[in-house]
């Protein structure tokens, strides 16, 4: 009944405007389970964009699709400029949808939410100091690639898109590795529109419970503290109570430390592969709503409705404070000496948080008659569950002045030139004394991740030395907006690094070797020259009894620790340059 009288009231705050075309989505014309289409959305958008002036569709480029990436700017001035929009001290929040086309509810709720805020005189109030920026569909390729079949755990709609997008990528891996021209548009957006919070939406997959939405929110621990404070002490709870007296409570989202809720739920530390996790590197307060997958549709789409609604009345009511909270926050980014790159979760501290369930039971499976686990929906219960949501810090890293990145890096100067990463290259050739990663030790995946064999675990050794660099060369200053950027993708022991994610591979290889028999000689004579490499070699021979045995290693160690031994082997490229000396600019 709750669901039907909600839909109801979403169906009549939809009807088109005294003389306007009808303006009800494919979602309200169909039967409660549809979504629209990639091609139906964007045509319902064109609508109301020629409807309303407040409305304004922008194509920002061709995704791997072939088709238009939109965004959808709904802004009650008429004024579209984003650099216009900050100076009136106005936020913005950042409505993304589709990432994940089998997950489609936001496509259809924001539709509603933008005709619904514009034709309501009370609703319209509140865009006064709020603009709307909504990608309709971001991932066009699997929204393209439609079936009923792929989202086996979900419960509709009748049909849906598919998660990897035209070149089977999972977007939601790809904001710091930038693979697909989807990602490169995004970032376009959003250092054009530098938006004051984003939301991505989502379906979630996993346990059975009675809550119909869950809420991944930007990790308070990675965030600016300022903002983090504002987000834990004013903003959650807002949207916690709103959701509440809309009757769709809502809960963390369920990333169970077991099979089952039970044992507790642990925060979700998003790494800047992931939506939230890059928002967070430009001070953007970052959500991931996930309604739960076993719901109906009717009611995915209205719960992600109400959270987008709340959203706009806390960033409405708060936009002021928003607004200052952020400045600091990025005067702290620019003058911040010490950055943290990966984190762990701190078992130490747990906070209880009320959370709705079903009783986990078991029975025989039909299918290999051994025990299966399930959910007894008759049997509902109320109570608290342990929440881990602190992580503290395992890297962290001494910012330099500038990196200097040779010319010859074109994938990484790419990057950050889509990033809109403030660069400067060198007039001439120059000598300069940097600090320099050697990489000792890395681990790297079995399997293709995401088109890449990624790198974990890395180790550097620092060195101090004298580098020459070329004329055009990057000098890339951390004294800007990007700093958090550049640090999580150019320290190469970040989790996403652009060297864990393999764009400095070649590194890896050794190029020159030798001939045993004809180093031979030039070892001997290296040896009695140099007492200290003697003796080096003679302790590593009583180490290690292996090495003993082996002329070939042996003769490998007093290569690498000759003159003909090429230093850039394993020598990660990017300088550290720690003095703020005068460059020829």
């Amino acid at each position: 009944m709750l669901a039907t009288l909600l839909l109801a009231a979403l169906l009549s705050a939809g009807a088109p405007a005294q003389g306007n075309p009808d303006l009800k989505t494919p979602y309200e014309k169909g039967n409660g389970n549809q979504t629209a289409t990639y091609d139906e959305a964007i045509d319902w958008y064109r609508s109301l964009d020629k409807v309303y002036d407040e409305v304004k569709m922008v194509p920002y480029g061709y995704t791997d699709s072939g088709r238009l990436l939109h965004l959808v700017i709904v802004s009650t001035d008429k004024d579209f400029d984003p650099a216009s929009v900050k100076q009136k001290n106005k936020r913005v929040l950042l409505i993304q949808n589709g990432i994940h086309p089998g997950e489609p509810e936001g496509i259809d709720a924001t539709m509603m939410l933008a005709r619904d805020y514009l034709q309501d005189k009370n609703k319209r109030k509140q865009l006064d100091n709020v603009v709307l920026a909504i990608i309709p569909v971001y991932n066009i390729g699997g929204a393209l690639n439609r079936n009923s079949h792929t989202r086996t755990n979900q419960n509709g709609p009748e049909e849906y898109g598919f998660r990897g997008n035209a070149r089977n990528l999972d977007l939601n891996r790809d904001y710091i590795k930038t693979d697909s021209r989807n990602a490169e548009l995004f970032h376009l957006i959003f250092r054009d529109w530098d938006p004051d919070v984003f939301m991505d939406n989502h379906t979630s997959n996993g346990a059975d419970y009675q809550h119909v939405m869950t809420l991944i929110a930007t990790q308070h621990n990675k965030l600016n503290p300022t903002l983090a404070g504002y987000l834990k002490q004013k903003m959650l709870p807002a949207l916690y109570d709103g959701m509440q007296k809309d009757k769709f409570p809502m809960v963390p989202y369920m990333n169970t430390i077991g099979e089952t809720p039970e044992k507790g739920i642990t925060g979700f530390m998003e790494s800047p592969r992931y939506a939230t996790g890059y928002t967070a590197l430009y001070n953007t307060i970052g959500f991931v709503p996930e309604t739960h997958m076993l719901k109906p549709f009717n009611q995915r789409v209205q719960a992600t409705y109400k959270l987008m609604e709340n959203m706009i009345k806390t960033v409405h009511r708060d936009a002021d404070e928003i607004g200052k909270l952020r400045a600091k926050a990025k005067q702290e980014t620019l003058t911040q000496q010490s950055f943290a790159l990966n984190w762990k979760l701190d078992t130490t501290k747990v906070e209880q948080i009320p959370f709705l369930g079903y009783a986990a039971k078991y029975k025989p499976s039909e299918v290999s008659g051994l025990e299966r686990l399930y959910y007894d929906r008759k049997a509902p219960y109320s109570t608290k569950l342990n929440y881990y949501n602190e992580f503290k810090p395992t890297t962290t890293v001494q910012k330099p002045v500038a990196y200097i990145i040779p010319f010859a890096w074109r994938e990484v100067i790419d990057r950050l030139k889509t990033d809109k990463v403030e660069m400067k290259q060198l007039k001439r050739d120059t000598t300069l004394q940097v600090e320099t990663y050697y990489i000792t030790d890395y681990k790297t995946g079995q399997r293709a991740y995401e088109g890449h064999y990624l790198h974990s675990d890395i180790k550097v050794e620092a060195r101090t030395m004298q580098r020459q660099f070329l004329k055009g060369d990057y000098i890339v200053y951390l004294n800007q907006p990007a700093n958090r950027f550049l640090v999580e993708t150019l320290e190469p022991q970040a989790i996403d690094s652009y060297f864990a994610w393999n764009f400095f591979d070649s590194i890896l290889m050794q190029k020159e070797y030798f001939s045993s028999y004809v180093f031979e000689d030039l070892a001997a004579d290296y040896i009695k020259k140099d007492p200290k490499l003697k003796k080096r070699l003679e302790e590593r021979r009583k180490q290690d009894p292996e090495f003993a045995r082996s002329a070939r290693a042996q003769l490998d160690f007093v290569y690498r620790n000759s003159p003909h031994y090429e230093f850039t082997h394993n020598m990660y490229p990017v300088g550290r340059l720690m003095q703020d000396i005068k460059l020829p600019l």
